[in-house]
């Protein structure tokens, strides 16, 4: 198992991406550290792996709360002497946020995904960077998005969201590097298996007047295989990245566009 002897925490452990890698850490021997917004939601993810063999542990934790933040992470430390692996897989919801051209966006909707998604990464990662810099190894982990990197109408403030938050990869990644400690990215095409871009789908295909099915084939033949990734195969390579096997890539996206990003 390629994560033997790991701990791990993951954030936004209710949604569907922590939920997948919850899965796949724990069916590769880690002990994870499961959190969230709603105790009922990582409960429930956390009970149902538990009766499959896992070693998990769930709690309420906002992570864009430093203080909660620190404190469950100190919990962690004290009672395992280490923290192996941060994954930091908060999202939030598009209801608003998307499908609106930019000259008709409100501030406020527009800044929304800048302050939670790169707020979050930013606390979470100080927070075990400092306990990974004093035990000279780690792994920090987050996940974004292809408009990072690709011009897309009607992303409101999401594509800028995900590049600073690839920025502050690459930036993390330098500064935590010379101590052991590596950070990095995974950049998935919509996975339409989550529920959440079923939803971002159809904000877009209702603005420009198709149905979602049609809109999500005109992103996939964008790609070079004309699918989406699935959960799975995302959390998959997160495993990989986040075990010893990955011990030389940091600074970082692990590029899983299926070629509508041709690195």
């Amino acid at each position: 198992m390629m994560l033997s002897g790991k701990v791990a925490v993951i954030y936004g452990g209710g949604g569907a991406v922590g939920t997948a890698v919850a899965e796949t850490f724990a069916r590769e021997g880690a002990s994870i550290y499961l959190t969230g917004r709603s105790q009922a939601k990582v409960d429930e993810v956390a009970n149902r792996l538990n009766a499959a063999g896992g070693r998990v542990e769930a709690a309420q934790v906002d992570a864009l709360d430093e203080d909660a933040v620190q404190s469950h992470l100190d919990m962690i430390v004290a009672r395992t002497g280490k923290i192996d692996i941060s994954f930091n897989a908060v999202g939030l919801r598009n209801t608003t946020l998307q499908g609106v051209p930019l000259l008709e966006l409100d501030v406020k909707q527009f800044m929304a995904p800048i302050a939670s998604h790169v707020q979050s990464n930013f606390l979470t990662a100080r927070v075990a960077g400092r306990f990974m810099v004093n035990q000279g190894f780690g792994v920090i982990m987050t996940v974004t998005s292809i408009p990072s990197r690709v011009a897309i109408p009607r992303m409101g403030g999401v594509a800028v969201a995900m590049a600073a938050e690839e920025a502050l990869i690459r930036d993390l990644s330098a500064e935590l590097g010379p101590f052991g400690v590596r950070v990095l990215a995974l950049r998935p095409q919509g996975m339409t298996d989550s529920e959440t871009m079923k939803e971002v789908h159809t904000l877009h295909a209702d603005s420009y007047g198709i149905t979602r099915e049609q809109f999500q084939q005109m992103i996939e033949q964008r790609t070079h295989l004309k699918r989406s990734p699935k959960l799975h195969e995302m959390a998959e390579v997160a495993a990989f990245m986040a075990s010893d096997r990955a011990s030389a890539m940091t600074g970082t996206i692990v590029n899983m566009s299926l070629g509508a990003i041709a690195d």
